[in-house]
């Protein structure tokens, strides 16, 4: 089902730390004239209206833009940022909904941090699953779109309620968890392995945390008490 226009719902109040939201908004709708932008409101939340294309460009600028703010913060020491902020900084929306009217089908979008995402699935798969709704994801980089595809009135009921417990429970994973970069010494075959191999010995004894490799780094995603006792078991 394709998206001819779609409603989003950003939340800019990340920025309002570093810029006049008034001003930022102003140079979002010089990016994007395209779209059409209801009023900020006081809690940071401005409804944009427009084309999927045209809202993932936005959201594109506002990545680049969370990006450049939150280098300027690891320079000025603030290194160590919980997945909450990094939500707000790489997502900038909460929620995105379909806007046409379908009696007969109805999509419902959540954007979510991949790494929230993951540990959602791995951890807690029962919140990705409803009745009468089919959910699935799709990863582009740090986001991760979930969409909940319903069918007749019954179908649309679920899917709504399947959107509200999936936004609940990923607000709750934002506040305790964590992630911890193991970066590799070197990029060989051989390094990987070995920190593979040590890994999966180490699991088991941690099995609250979420490990996911990558060709650089493996990253470990779980509350602080895990993420802690698993890295310092790691540099034993």
């Amino acid at each position: 089902q394709a998206f001819l226009c779609v409603t989003s719902i950003l939340s800019v109040a990340v920025f309002r730390d570093h810029l006049v939201l008034e001003d930022l908004v102003e140079e979002m709708k010089k990016q994007s004239p395209g779209l059409d932008f209801g009023p900020l409101q006081p809690d940071g939340q401005i409804a944009v209206q427009g084309s999927f294309p045209a809202l993932r460009k936005l959201r594109e600028f506002l990545l680049l833009k969370a990006k450049s703010l939150s280098e300027e913060d690891q320079r000025e020491g603030k290194s160590h940022q919980r997945l909450r902020r990094k939500v707000q900084e790489h997502r900038g929306a909460t929620e995105m909904k379909n806007s046409i009217g379908d009696t007969h089908r109805e999509t419902q979008v959540v954007v979510l941090d991949t790494d929230i995402y993951h540990y959602m699935k791995s951890f807690h798969p029962k919140i990705l699953q409803a009745a009468d709704v089919v959910i699935s994801g799709v990863t582009d980089g740090d986001i991760t779109t979930v969409c909940i595809d319903s069918a007749g009135s019954t179908g649309a009921a679920q899917g709504l309620r399947a959107k509200r417990t999936i936004e609940i429970f990923s607000v709750k994973l934002q506040r305790i968890l964590r992630k911890e970069r193991i970066c590799f010494k070197e990029p060989s075959r051989a390094e990987k392995q070995k920190y593979k191999q040590l890994c999966g010995r180490l699991k088991p004894r941690h099995p609250g945390v979420l490990l996911l490799p990558y060709d650089t780094h493996i990253d470990v995603v779980g509350t602080s008490a895990c993420v802690f006792g698993f890295t310092e078991d790691l540099k034993r």
